[in-house]
C-alpha cells in the first residue's frame, strides 16, 4: 500500500492559502489545489477532511489529492500549487517551414526521366537525396503537401477534359 501523507499547515500557509481562495482572478488548477490543501489540513482546529471526501467536492480523483498531499509534504507549498515542470522537453522540430519551401519547390520542378508525374514516395526519397533531411517518411511529404493545399494531380493530366458549365 503507498504511504499516506498529512497536510499539516502552518497559521501563515493557511493565511496565505485562505488569500488565495478568495483574491478574485486566479487559475483554476492553482484554486482547486490551494482549496484542497485547506481541507487536508490536519492542523487543530481545521476541517481534516478524507480524501475521497475532498476528491468528491472539488470534482477530482482521490489519486490526485494524494499526489497533490506527497508533492505539498516533500518540495513545500509552493511547489504542490504550481504545475509540475515536464521531465522531458518538448521534440525539436525536423521539419520546418524551410524543408516545406523546398519540398514545395521540388514537386513544382520537371519529374526525373522516365517518370509522368511526382508521386510522395518518388518526393521523399529525392528529399533524402538531397538532403533536405537524413530520414523523410512518404506520409511527412504528404502531410506538408495536403498543409500547403498542394496536389499532385491538381493539373490537368489528360485523362478527362473539364466541361463547361451552363449558364442559367
Amino acid at each position: 500500500m503507498s504511504p499516506r501523507y498529512r497536510v499539516t499547515l502552518t497559521k501563515e500557509e493557511r493565511s496565505e492559502l485562505e488569500k488565495l481562495t478568495k483574491k478574485g482572478k486566479i487559475e483554476a488548477r492553482r484554486f482547486k489545489h490551494a482549496r484542497a490543501l485547506r481541507l487536508c489540513d490536519a492542523s487543530p482546529g481545521s476541517p481534516a477532511w478524507k480524501v475521497a471526501d475532498v476528491a468528491d467536492a472539488l470534482g477530482v480523483t482521490s489519486r490526485s489529492i494524494e499526489h497533490l498531499k506527497k508533492r505539498f509534504v516533500e518540495e513545500g507549498l509552493e511547489a504542490a500549487l504550481e504545475r509540475k515542470p515536464s521531465e522531458k522537453p518538448p521534440r525539436e522540430v525536423i521539419f520546418d517551414g524551410a524543408f516545406e519551401a523546398r519540398l514545395i519547390a521540388l514537386a513544382c520542378s520537371d519529374t526525373p526521366e522516365g517518370y509522368n508525374r511526382w508521386t510522395v514516395r518518388l518526393l521523399a526519397e529525392k528529399a533524402v537525396e538531397l538532403r533536405f533531411a537524413d530520414k523523410v517518411s512518404h506520409m511527412t511529404v504528404q502531410r506538408a503537401l495536403k498543409k500547403m493545399n498542394f496536389s499532385l494531380t491538381g493539373k490537368n493530366t489528360g485523362k478527362s477534359r473539364r466541361k463547361a458549365v451552363q449558364p442559367l
